[in-house]
């Protein structure tokens, strides 16, 4: 990496360490706000679509924080199916918990493996493993939500416990980004 891109990346850490510490709180509210809920009624439904118009949001602040790194073609593709998923998600909504998991399940594979990429591409920046993970085991959840449709009782508890997980992964990516930064820019002061 050339001094040009260590010092622009550098330079957009504190904002994706920001944005990940919103996204852990967010995460660690919506799930228990989404596990009292435990059914499709008004507040579960609206609870459902924030989550990916959320993410749509956060992805957002992510590739206007990013654009001194390069393109953010994995951030604008994430957007993109987050919308999408929220949409899909309302609409399943109105055919029962099966149908919201199916679709809650497509759009964690998908983004899990957009975040996957975004993190790869990242991780000479420091404090990205986590999103790797994070983005591996959204694609195995989604998996599992999809083939958790077809269960006798099907619930979104589940739902509720995968943004668990993510929100901590968030958490942990943002303490190790801002340990590098920090390593990062005493190590630029000393030369």
């Amino acid at each position: 990496m050339t001094t040009v891109a260590s010092s622009a990346a550098l330079g957009i850490a504190p904002a994706l360490r920001r944005l990940y510490f919103v996204r852990f709180g967010f995460a660690i509210v919506w799930a228990v706000l989404l596990f009292a809920a435990k059914s499709l009624g008004p507040a579960g439904v609206a609870l459902l679509v924030l989550y990916p118009l959320f993410d749509a949001a956060a992805a957002v602040v992510d590739a206007r924080s990013s654009r001194a790194t390069g393109p953010a073609r994995g951030l604008y593709v994430n957007i993109a199916i987050s919308l999408l998923a929220a949409i899909g998600v309302a609409v399943a909504c109105a055919s029962g918990v099966p149908a919201v998991l199916r679709v809650w399940g497509a759009w964690a594979v998908v983004s899990g493996l957009v975040q996957l990429v975004v993190g790869v591409t990242r991780r000479t920046m420091g404090g990205q493993w986590p999103m790797i993970l994070s983005g591996a085991i959204s694609v195995l959840a989604g998996g599992s939500f999809i083939m958790s449709a077809s269960a006798q009782h099907p619930s979104l508890a589940g739902i509720a416990g995968y943004a668990v997980p993510g929100g901590i992964f968030f958490l942990i990516s943002a303490l190790r980004l801002g340990r590098t930064a920090r390593e990062r820019r005493d190590g630029h002061q000393a030369a």
